[in-house]
């Protein structure tokens, strides 16, 4: 099954690994996702081809994106919000490393100029999304990194991650859109898993798997108990129709009610 990518399971090696294309001919999501690791002292210079995100996943890291300087430092992807550049095509990028780094990379062929942008932590709020509903068994953090709302109107891609908390329920209630998305998970332990959904099939998900979500399919998510789950989310806006918000699917957006009753064990 060319949607749902499993072979990074035992993780990435050291420099760039292609996970997909955005001219894929199979199950095809016009966007690009690398895996980018460097090591400690590494130094990296070049010239964006096209619209790209580079979205820090752990690691201490300095450099420029165009003429923006920029510092990173990230521990933890679960307890610590994004960090994050994006620029333009033919927009000049240096990464220059104190520690052993690693990015996801997201590309499309978007060759429209834009000015680049770096996003710190403490500009990108954990959302608690979902609190108060159905006793919080779908309360997770959304972070949006960047979208409609501060973005230029010439960038077609849409960034963000999720942390579903161990045993419960992310992009819920089930939702779809038209424009094209892909999921990449990681977990707090090697071994951790969840479920996802694409429509009525349901992919068990491990650590590094990548999962594409076209022909407008539900896709909630769960994790499974004792394991947190982190996605990092990639939309491509579609050239007459940008993202803006997803559709949920009717027959379960009732928990999305204030006053939604549902039931619980009495004992």
């Amino acid at each position: 099954m060319t949607v749902h990518i499993t072979s990074h399971r035992d993780g990435f090696p050291m420099g760039t690994t292609r996970i997909t294309r955005y001219d894929d001919v199979d199950d095809n999501v016009p966007i690009s996702l690398d895996v980018l690791k460097l090591e400690a002292g590494e130094s990296l210079s070049l010239t964006a081809e096209y619209e790209t995100a580079w979205l820090l996943m752990s690691g201490k890291v300095e450099g420029k994106a165009g003429d923006i300087a920029f510092t990173f430092d990230r521990t933890s992807i679960f307890d610590e919000s994004s960090s994050c550049i994006h620029v333009s095509a033919r927009t000049p990028v240096t990464l220059r490393c104190e520690s052993d780094v690693e990015f996801t990379v997201y590309s499309c062929d978007n060759t429209k100029a834009f000015a680049a942008r770096v996003f710190y932590p403490d500009d990108v709020a954990n959302e608690p999304r979902g609190k108060g509903q159905v006793g919080d068994r779908c309360l997770r953090y959304v972070r949006t990194i960047f979208d409609d709302t501060n973005s230029d109107p010439n960038t077609d891609l849409v960034l963000g991650e999720v942390i579903t908390f161990q045993g419960g329920w992310s992009s819920y209630p089930p939702h779809h859109h038209p424009q094209p998305e892909i999921y990449h998970y990681r977990f707090t332990e090697p071994q951790g898993y969840g479920h996802g959904e694409l429509g009525e099939t349901v992919l068990k998900v491990r650590n590094n798997d990548t999962v594409k979500i076209v022909d407008l399919n539900d896709h909630a998510q769960c994790a499974a108990p004792g394991y947190g789950m982190y996605y990092a989310w990639v939309i491509r806006h579609l050239p007459d129709d940008r993202y803006s918000v997803p559709e949920f699917t009717e027959e379960h957006a009732w928990i999305m009610q204030p006053d939604a009753r549902y039931w619980d064990p009495k004992v």
